[in-house]
């Protein structure tokens, strides 16, 4: 397994049509492998997820089974003519053979909290119908419905720390609410357009690994739907000794 670190140059008109259109940006991710991704449910996946940076800049994060050649991506997003060839891959594999359990991280995750539900005016026979969580509330809570699945606990906040009375009870945030809409074209001569809609979350917070095995396949097939997307991807940083 390989995490690859990609800095994207959004002052450049292709860098805007990726970072505008979650479909190009697959397409792209999925070229940088000569052989296309397996979707399957089997084996780990290609994850991605992109994440705002300094200034003039983003950063795109890959996990992969294989290693990546973004060469095209420098090309039509990056800084061509920089010395250094615009990505970073790490062996990913170390970091998840060191999990262990109750070893804690810090951690980002963009996902796609949705529920279930049936409209007033459907029938009890009715299929449900998924639709996106819209508070903070409910999108902090279908990440704790999914944690001990996910082999990990989101820290509790200590009762002294918490801001309210009625405030949260865990060490996570929600950010970058993104309402995502974009036509996708399908078909064999790709000549039907259906429009694609999600919310995409972003999630920092510190966790508490439950079960290493279970947790190594969440991080390496992703959580939640719209991986494809960029939703899914959860990255782990050390947690500094208080």
């Amino acid at each position: 397994m390989y995490l690859t670190r990609f800095r994207i140059n959004i002052a450049r008109p292709g860098a805007r049509r990726l970072l505008g259109s979650p479909h190009f940006m697959h397409g792209a991710v999925n070229m940088s492998f000569p052989e296309v991704p397996p979707r399957g449910e089997d084996g780990p996946r290609v994850l991605w997820r992109v994440d705002p940076a300094a200034a003039g800049r983003a950063d795109l994060f890959i996990v992969s089974p294989n290693r990546p050649d973004l060469t095209h991506l420098v090309e039509q997003a990056g800084w061509p003519s920089a010395e250094q060839p615009g990505w970073t891959t790490f062996d990913y594999q170390d970091l998840l053979d060191r999990l262990t359990v109750g070893s804690t991280w810090g951690f980002r995750l963009t996902a796609n909290p949705v529920h279930h539900i049936r409209r007033p005016q459907d029938s009890r026979e009715a299929p449900t119908k998924r639709a996106a969580h819209i508070t903070p509330r409910h999108q902090i809570g279908w990440l704790l419905d999914r944690q001990q699945r996910a082999g990990f606990e989101v820290l509790r906040i200590p009762a002294e720390r918490r801001l309210t009375e009625h405030g949260s009870e865990h060490e996570v945030i929600v950010h970058h609410r993104t309402p995502t809409q974009f036509g996708k074209f399908e078909g064999v001569a790709h000549r039907s357009r259906r429009q694609v809609d999600f919310t995409r979350v972003t999630f920092d917070g510190r966790l508490r690994v439950t079960d290493a095995d279970v947790f190594r396949r969440t991080l390496t097939h992703g959580l939640g739907k719209a991986k494809a997307y960029g939703c899914g991807l959860m990255t782990l940083a050390p947690v500094r000794a208080s």
